[in-house]
């Protein structure tokens, strides 16, 4: 795999590449300079899964917020810079574990030096990002339009810049909201460069088309082996770009821990309200540190059958509900009590 022979790179307390686990990542969208906001938000991504943070830092009060939120969280925080060599100095000097920029928009070539200098001196990973949305004129023109191709060739060009300056401590990110031409770059990319790889699909849209984008195109990239850290960008809230990573990762295989849950699609034979339920027990088993699969069921009829695969279960009838494990029926109960008996069962699981 790609991912087993990229660098080792040191995020703060964290590393990636090297066959280290992908690591999940997420930005806040509050304004950097509302320090309690922000560190609210960040508390919350830590309880549901987040590894590294990303928090926007256009302006100087930003960047100096950064050392009152670094005390008061327990996760790498990356700041994202886009126009200002200024910003990126200030960012580091005031804590930031990484810092991520575009050296093509960053300004002279004098200015990419001395942001490069500061991150050299105390030894802070840039990470190179790279969009589809802001390919270089002439890079369209000669692969006449917005390709793979071009998007790569960008990448590898502002590497070899900070590379002229001595520098390697560097992570690649590549992204395109086109899942097709995400997957081909990242294809492509994976080649061409020892480099760590920071994936995802940029301005993938709402919860509900965005999940199903990240989920395609980070799925079959991280399938071939390759990316060594991941962002789903979603537009809603933070903690469900977590949530969604988490979920793509245990898919492919790339993360174990936590209570899966599997539920049968709705029926004929349904006698319960199976949609709040299956949703009610996701929600429910959210802070129990288990690895097991629970399935909820729709009926009794096939519901023990049906989740055999199944460490434990429930299935619902008519007014009452069946407790499973492994298949066997455990016990009857009113509709009701089916919730918290469940519960009771997983927090006093294997004792």
């Amino acid at each position: 795999m790609y991912r087993d022979h990229t660098k080792v790179i040191t995020i703060g307390d964290k590393v990636i590449g090297g066959g280290n686990p992908i690591l999940i990542q997420s930005m806040t969208n509050t304004p950097t300079e509302n320090v309690e906001k922000t560190v609210e938000q960040i508390l919350k991504l830590e309880a549901a899964g987040c590894e590294i943070i990303r928090c926007t830092v256009p302006t100087i009060e930003a960047a100096k917020a950064l050392s009152q939120i670094k005390k008061q969280i327990h996760i790498p925080l990356v700041a994202d810079i886009h126009f200002d060599y200024k910003m990126a100095i200030a960012a580091m000097e005031n804590g930031a574990d990484k810092i991520r920029i575009n050296p093509g928009n960053i300004g002279s070539k004098e200015n990419l030096a001395a942001v490069v200098k500061v991150a050299k001196e105390r030894n802070i990973p840039i990470r190179v990002g790279v969009n589809s949305g802001s390919l270089e004129k002439e890079l369209v023109e000669k692969y006449h339009g917005v390709t793979a191709e071009g998007i790569v060739e960008s990448a590898l060009d502002k590497v070899k810049m900070i590379e002229d300056m001595d520098y390697d401590n560097l992570v690649i990110s590549i992204k395109s909201s086109d899942v097709l031409m995400c997957i081909r770059a990242h294809e492509l990319l994976a080649d061409k460069t020892v480099y760590p790889l920071h994936v995802g699909i940029t301005e993938s849209g709402t919860i509900k088309s965005g999940t199903i984008k990240s989920s395609v195109g980070l799925g079959v990239i991280l399938y071939q082996g390759i990316g060594d850290t991941i962002r789903v960008s979603l537009t809603g809230d933070p903690v469900e770009e977590v949530k969604t990573a988490r979920a793509i990762l245990k898919t492919v295989g790339l993360r174990r821990g936590g209570i899966e849950v599997v539920s049968c699609p709705t029926c004929g034979r349904t006698k319960i309200d199976l949609i709040t339920l299956a949703n009610q027990v996701e929600d429910m088993v959210a802070d129990i540190p288990l690895d097991l699969k629970v399935a909820v069921m729709g009926c009794v009829v096939n519901g023990p059958g049906e989740a055999k695969e199944a460490d434990i279960g429930i299935a619902g009838g008519m007014g009452e509900g069946l407790l499973i494990k492994k298949g066997e029926i455990i016990k009857k109960v009113p509709e009701a009590e089916l919730l918290n008996t469940l519960r009771q069962e997983l927090l006093n699981w294997g004792k």
